[in-house]
This record gives C-alpha cells, sequence and structure tokens, in this order.
C-alpha cells in the first residue's frame, strides 16, 4: 500500500535524523558561541511561539504524505543526507547561543520549558528544523498544487519565524538549514538519478 511506503521512507528518513542529532549531542565537545546579528536583536522574544515551533512535527509528516511517490525516495534521502551534513558540523565545530532565561508563566512557557529540557543546547548551526521544513515545502510543492504549496510555504515561514523569536536558533542558523537543504536535496536527486541511469544501463 502506498500509505505504507510513504510511513516506511518517513521512518528511514526521518528517524535517521533523530539518530544523528542525539549521537552528536552526546559526543561533540564544548560548543563555540554564536554572535546574534540585529535581524536576532529585533524580534522580540516570546514563549507563546511553541506552538508554531512545534508545528514543524506536522509539516515534515505533511511533506512525506503529500509527496508524489516518484519523489518519495529523495525526500527520505535528503533528509538522511542533510542529518549526515549537519552531524559532521555538530562534532567538528559544534555551536551554541545565549538563551534568554525562562519565566514560567503559563502553558506556552511550560512546553517550551519542557522542550528545553530534552533539546541540546548546542547544535545549533546549522539549524536542522528549517533544514527539514525546506524540504518538505519542496516536497509538497512537487505535487503541483498551487494553493497547497503556497499555503506550506507561508507555513514555512511562519515556523522560521517561530524559530527565532524561541531563541532556539539564531538567523545564521536558518541561513546554514537553508543551505543544508539546498545542498542535500541536489545531492540526493543527482544520485537518484544516477542509480536510474544504472538500471537502465543493466536493462540493455
Amino acid at each position: 500500500m502506498a500509505i505504507v511506503q510513504r510511513l516506511k521512507q518517513m521512518l528511514l528518513g526521518w528517524g535517521t535524523v533523530g539518530v544523528i542529532y542525539s549521537f552528536c549531542d552526546r559526543l561533540q565537545g564544548e560548543g563555540h558561541l554564536l554572535t546574534a546579528w540585529a535581524v536576532d536583536r529585533a524580534i522580540p522574544f516570546s514563549s507563546s511561539a511553541i506552538w508554531l515551533y512545534l508545528s514543524f512535527f506536522l509539516i515534515v509528516p505533511a511533506g512525506y504524505l503529500l509527496v508524489p511517490l516518484s519523489r518519495l525516495r529523495w525526500l527520505a534521502r535528503a533528509m538522511q543526507l542533510s542529518a549526515l551534513g549537519a552531524g559532521v558540523i555538530y562534532l567538528l565545530w559544534p555551536t551554541t547561543m545565549h538563551y534568554p532565561p525562562l519565566a514560567y508563566d503559563g502553558a506556552s512557557s511550560a512546553v517550551l520549558g519542557w522542550l528545553i529540557e530534552i533539546d541540546s543546547s548546542q547544535n545549533c548551526f546549522p539549524s536542522l528544523h528549517a533544514a527539514l521544513t525546506i524540504l518538505a515545502v519542496v516536497a509538497i510543492a512537487a505535487r503541483g498544487r498551487f494553493f497547497i504549496t503556497a499555503a506550506s510555504v507561508l507555513w514555512a515561514l511562519a515556523i522560521a519565524f517561530s524559530i527565532l523569536q524561541l531563541r532556539r536558533h539564531l538567523f545564521i542558523d536558518l541561513l546554514g538549514g537553508a543551505l543544508l537543504a539546498w545542498g542535500s536535496g541536489w545531492l540526493a536527486m543527482h544520485l537518484e538519478i544516477r542509480k536510474k541511469q544504472h538500471r537502465e544501463i543493466g536493462y540493455e
């Protein structure tokens, strides 16, 4: 069944990200402190952005469920390559940032506090949160539906803003995540093309 195939590829692609992210957090050294840019300082911190931030865990599955089946393996491989690329950087050049103090004054701050406890205080550059969001949007866009694509782009931009608003990453991390998404997406497509060419040669 198609849905089983989609879920399998999501487990292989997204699951790899979780394994590498956690692995790097355990092995990396002390993080290099990143400097906030003007754009970071211009966005006020707000714990209420946690809900948009967590919608990342909806947009990634949406990418796997909506991507054309012909692009499904590409999506899984691109996410795996993103994880590998980010993992190398996390181990060779771990990064961290100044995190604002959190005042527990409601449900939003309580959920953010829980996130802070389980998330890494390093693994900042590049942002896998941003990279995977972009890959999910590209996958959704491959369906060729204008309104769905436009909605996913707006959703992704809202997630990006929430990342900065929560101070989970800096703007430079998002730029790094965008470059990582582009590079891993291009490499995954190149590998898919080469695999197809080898298969066609094998049939001759």
